[in-house]
């Protein structure tokens, strides 16, 4: 079975029974024609004689028979009549028989009774006659006996014996030669098939486990014609390969962004921790000054409300990543925008807070406390990172909000960057030391796409603009 495994043994095999079965089919039909046509021909024959010999005994010429003396005196000759049998009526069951060869002469009484057995219909029966051979017979009573007249049937079986050898010949050489021709052609054809093999036995063979692959390999342009089956074939592996290529792509930067992000964390964590660790070293060395442990308290309480909300942001960006549900309700957000400008306000009167709202109040669904966290963290990082007297302004669309300011932008190369995590800016976008973690643009995309929105940024020199879509 493993000889015909191969696609191209299959097809090869196939086109030879096919033609084999054509042949054979073929053969039998022109064997069958021409044994029909010589039998009607023999049979038009043996009846044409036997009509003769019939009109003769009619007529009063005798056949003759057993004793009837010198075969050349007989009144009846016919030139088409290879055996000529005269048998007596059943007073007598003797028989005579005249062939071309020699003149009446008597039969065995089992031949006779054989040759008497054929039905007197007049029509050609294939008999064998002991010590003649086959014969195809007619015969026809008459008021002188039973008239057998017969010719060889070597004239039907010699003919159709020549022509079954020649087409087992031709056939077996037709064969062979379908074999051959089929193979050649099969592998031709094939031959665009074991390239696209190919290429994916040298895919398969790249090491794709780790690093940032290049999977550069494709199927050549001329293998990939969708009319044809191969085409269709190699096509469809190189979109494959471009959805492997991607993926693989994907992953490798999914890899990255976890080792920049464990990085990050570690370092954004580690530095209020080290705060921590001196300012109670501090404490320690000096127990007996109560400024001292005040300031070290203080401190202490600091940083660790910074690693708490650090902690609780990173948590929460968890959760959402894992598409843990948020709460669904009608969050009035004319109402969640004009407190947190309110809020805003108080909280840095240093820059020009401007809110522009419709005249009938803006509804959309969502989890009210997530959305006031996306606008406090909006309005925090346009604090932030903006000069003092910079116009920040918030305006409301049925379909969401906007956040823009007039200051500087961000820098150049990191708005494409900037809803990933601990993506911060340089010292030209932050004042002193109001730099945070990074994770506030990075919580805002994460909360809105689990709304089911997004967030669109733009930003040049004087112009940022924040865009959120949320569904009403």
């Amino acid at each position: 079975m493993k000889r015909f495994a191969s696609l191209t043994s299959r097809l090869v095999a196939t086109t030879v029974v096919l033609v084999a079965v054509v042949v054979l089919l073929i053969a039998t039909a022109a064997t069958l024609a021409l044994h029909a046509y010589l039998t009607d021909r023999l049979d038009s024959d043996v009846q044409a004689s036997l009509g003769q010999a019939v009109q003769q005994v009619e007529h009063g010429a005798p056949l003759g028979g057993p004793g009837d003396g010198d075969a050349d005196n007989r009144p009846f000759d016919g030139p088409r009549i290879d055996i000529l049998i005269g048998v007596a009526t059943s007073n007598n069951a003797s028989a005579a028989i005249k062939t071309q060869d020699a003149g009446f002469k008597a039969v065995e009484a089992t031949t006779a009774d054989a040759l008497a057995a054929v039905p007197p219909d007049g029509n050609g029966h294939d008999v064998h006659v002991p010590g003649y051979g086959d014969y195809r017979v007619a015969t026809q009573d008459t008021t002188g006996g039973l008239i057998i007249v017969g010719l060889p049937s070597s004239s039907v079986d010699g003919p159709v014996s020549q022509l079954i050898l020649w087409e087992v010949l031709v056939g077996a050489l037709g064969i062979a030669a379908a074999a051959g021709v089929g193979t050649v052609l099969v592998r031709r054809q094939l031959r665009p098939l074991r390239e696209v093999a190919a290429t994916a036995h040298h895919v398969a063979e790249l090491p794709l486990a780790t690093g940032d692959i290049e999977l550069a390999e494709r199927v050549p342009e001329r293998l990939t014609d969708e009319n044809t089956e191969v085409g269709q074939v190699g096509s469809a592996l190189n979109t494959l390969l471009a959805h492997v290529e991607s993926s693989l792509t994907a992953r490798h930067e999914s890899e990255q962004q976890v080792r920049q992000f464990v990085a990050d964390a570690s370092h954004e964590l580690r530095t209020p921790l080290t705060t921590i660790a001196g300012y109670t070293e501090l404490a320690r060395r000096r127990p007996d000054d109560p400024d001292t442990t005040r300031t070290a308290l203080d401190k202490v309480e600091e940083e660790s409300a910074r690693m708490t909300s650090m902690v609780e942001d990173l948590l929460l960006l968890a959760r959402l990543d894992s598409g843990r549900p948020l709460e669904r309700h009608p969050v009035d957000l004319s109402r969640l925008l004009v407190e947190a400008v309110s809020d805003a306000r108080v909280v840095d009167p240093g820059h020009r807070w401007r809110l522009d709202l419709p005249e009938e109040s803006i509804e959309v669904v969502g989890d009210v406390q997530r959305l006031h966290q996306v606008v406090t963290n909006l309005l925090t990082n346009a604090r932030k990172y903006t000069p003092s007297g910079t116009t920040i302004t918030v305006s409301a669309t049925p379909g969401g909000f906007a956040v823009h300011d007039d200051g500087p932008g961000f820098p150049p190369g990191l708005a494409e960057h900037a809803f990933e995590r601990f993506a911060r800016g340089d010292a030209a976008r932050t004042r002193g030391d109001a730099g945070g973690a990074g994770l506030g643009l990075a919580l805002v995309q994460a909360i809105v796409t689990a709304h089911g929105g997004s967030v669109a940024l733009r930003s040049q020199p004087g112009s940022t603009t924040v865009t959120v879509s949320l569904p009403t």
